[in-house]
């Protein structure tokens, strides 16, 4: 078949396909374009889920007749001084949306320049353009797609339905309000009820208003406010505390120059952020927004411009990880105490009604023998009955002794321990409430930090055995702790093989004290198994670390004196992230009175 060049109007069509993959791309590509004209107010109306009518109107800058013209024109833009593509401050700047659009839909465009005496409108369907003609709008633009695809019919057949693709719609909106905050947004459509968010205030406080609107209150009250800067590079943001996740990564916003993205390196950097936090299972929320030179970011690697490449790809990274840590350490004690009104709502009681021919006879709680008399001998034994019907049983452990200085303890962040429950929980009074602590994994966090600290000191202290502990397991398995000794080693962990399927333990870390080896080394080879070769070494020393505390913190089920649950709760009071322990569980709730008050209908 001979080389020959294609028709302009199947050229136009081609391209539509890299912009054009559905109504969400149209609606992202005409929002942007009302941003780019410096618009404070943008209503977005749609219909069918975008594929019957699309509607942008915004109060930006508009264009004259003879722009208006030349914009529907393939690679034609505005958004450029000059062919300098490492300059880029627009979110839109190739040119071809407009024509991409109206080639595989009827295009509309009205608009209004501040010079010109009245507003000028042009059409296009599929391809074809019309001749401008004057028209009526007051300012800025209107546009309006309709009978999306209907020049290709063969696009409508990989499309959603409609409440899919309206839901698309309203996540690309989304994202785009969080981005400019400064701007006002309304969206409409037959398939959901009006959403308006309002313009906010500048700066940080304005920021997390719009993300308070958009993500919710509950994201609202989680937010730890995120900062680091660099060379030139500034991150911010908000980043929700550990105490609220979410079971996949579509909580997590990113923005690089204003520009909506979804970039391999920067969801990795919130991953390694919150590896010490979150179960593998959990994903954090987070919105960041990452600021700097036009020239150190290209954003035209992808034809969506969805993605982007950054010359100093390490200094990004790194600043995420720097400000996601150090924000989520300044508020550590936060994360758990947010976890109270979830707590809360399980002790509401549920109230039955009682059925209107109950009888108290048929109870089973009725007394299987006829009620004592109140003569002066049976009065004992029905005090004794309803003595025994209050009678469960004593706690774990009490506290509230009179050598104890409660009164000075009660100020304290973690309260003065009153009691311990089911040898697991302690129960901790505060001024103005209640705290109940998982001991286990409340210890396992000051373990776990204080090996990560001993580490970046002089290395973990280790014991030696006086008797070398031997552990049997499968010849895989031994292959794989041993290819990993230096790593283990270096955590005071020292073990050789012992022949075909065994281990010898020498030594072991001493900040773990008497504990089980085996159980250790079994943990921590199911652990080895999942690591990739490309998992950094600090990610894998962690793991081994985070393993290590589990199985030398105090255990549930083991009764604690008074001094001991509280030195506990000082000890945490004085340890970084002691909101969760390793594994992501919180590790206290908080209960404040005026709550507790709520629920007995004191207030």
């Amino acid at each position: 078949m001979p080389v020959r060049q294609l028709p302009e109007q199947v050229v136009n069509r081609i391209a539509a396909g890299e912009v054009v993959e559905r109504p969400a791309s149209v609606v992202k590509e005409l929002v942007e374009n009302a941003i780019d004209a410096g618009a404070s107010r943008i209503d977005v109306f749609t219909d069918g889920g975008g594929r019957r009518r699309i509607g942008i109107t915004d109060d930006g800058g508009g264009m004259t007749a003879k722009d208006l013209s030349l914009a529907v024109e393939r690679h034609a833009t505005s958004k450029l001084d000059d062919e300098d593509l490492l300059q880029i401050r627009t979110l839109g700047f190739r040119g071809e949306a407009l024509p991409s659009i109206g080639s595989v839909a009827r295009l509309s465009i009205t608009t209004r320049h501040a010079g010109e005496p009245h507003a000028w409108a042009l059409s296009v369907e599929g391809g074809e353009k019309s001749e401008i003609m004057p028209a009526a709008l007051a300012h800025g633009t209107r546009v309006e797609v309709n009978d999306l695809f209907y020049a290709t019919p063969a696009r409508l057949k990989f499309l959603k339905t409609d409440r899919t693709e309206a839901e698309a719609i309203r996540e690309v909106v989304r994202r785009l309000a969080m981005a400019r905050p400064d701007i006002a947004f309304t969206l409409a459509g037959e398939e959901r009820a009006p959403v308006t968010w309002a313009a906010a205030l500048p700066g940080a406080a304005g920021r997390l208003t719009r993300l308070g609107d958009i993500l919710g209150a509950e994201f609202r009250s989680h937010a730890i406010e995120v900062h680091a800067g660099r060379e030139g590079v500034v991150v911010a943001g908000y980043a929700a505390a550990p105490a609220l996740t979410r079971a996949n990564a579509l909580g997590q916003y990113l923005f690089v120059n204003g520009r909506p993205v979804r970039d391999k390196l920067i969801l990795g950097a919130v991953r390694a952020a919150y590896s010490d936090y979150l179960p593998r299972d959990r994903h954090p929320v987070v919105a960041l927004f990452v600021t700097l030179d036009p020239r150190e970011v290209d954003a035209n690697v992808h034809p969506a411009k969805t993605e982007v490449r950054f010359r100093n790809a390490g200094l990004v990274r790194a600043l995420i990880v720097h400000g996601l840590k150090e924000g989520l350490a300044r508020e550590g004690r936060r994360t758990a105490a947010n976890n109270g009104g979830s707590a809360l709502s399980s002790f509401r009681p549920a109230f039955t009604p009682r059925p209107a021919s109950w009888d108290w006879r048929q109870s089973p709680a009725a007394p299987t023998a006829p009620l004592p008399s109140f003569d002066g001998a049976a009065a004992p034994v029905f005090a004794e009955r309803v003595q025994a019907a209050f009678d469960v049983g004593a706690p774990s452990a009490d506290v509230r002794i009179e050598t104890q200085p409660m009164g000075d303890l009660v100020d304290r962040p973690l309260g003065a321990a009153r009691t311990q429950i089911h040898e697991n929980y302690i129960v901790s009074q505060t001024r103005d409430g209640l705290i109940i602590v998982d001991q286990h994994a409340a210890h396992e966090r000051i373990v776990y930090e204080r090996l990560k600290a001993s580490l970046a000191a002089n290395g973990v202290q280790r014991q030696i055995l006086l008797i070398p502990e031997i552990v049997e397991m499968d010849e895989a398995t031994v292959e794989r702790l041993l290819a990993r000794g230096d790593e283990l080693a270096s955590f005071g962990l020292a073990i050789e093989s012992f022949g075909p399927g065994a281990v010898a333990v020498r030594e072991t870390p001493s900040l773990l004290g008497k504990s089980d080896a085996g159980g250790l080394l079994r943990d921590l080879a199911e652990h080895m198994a999942e690591w990739d070769e490309a998992l950094p070494l600090e990610r894998r020393l962690m793991h081994v670390a985070a393993t290590m505390a589990c199985h030398g913190s105090v255990r549930a089920g083991r009764r604690l004196k008074p001094e001991e649950m509280n030195a506990l709760l000082r000890e945490m009071e004085e340890t970084p992230n002691s909101g969760q322990c390793n594994h992501g569980r919180p590790t206290y709730v908080e209960l404040k009175l005026a709550d507790v008050e709520k629920l007995f209908g004191r207030r």
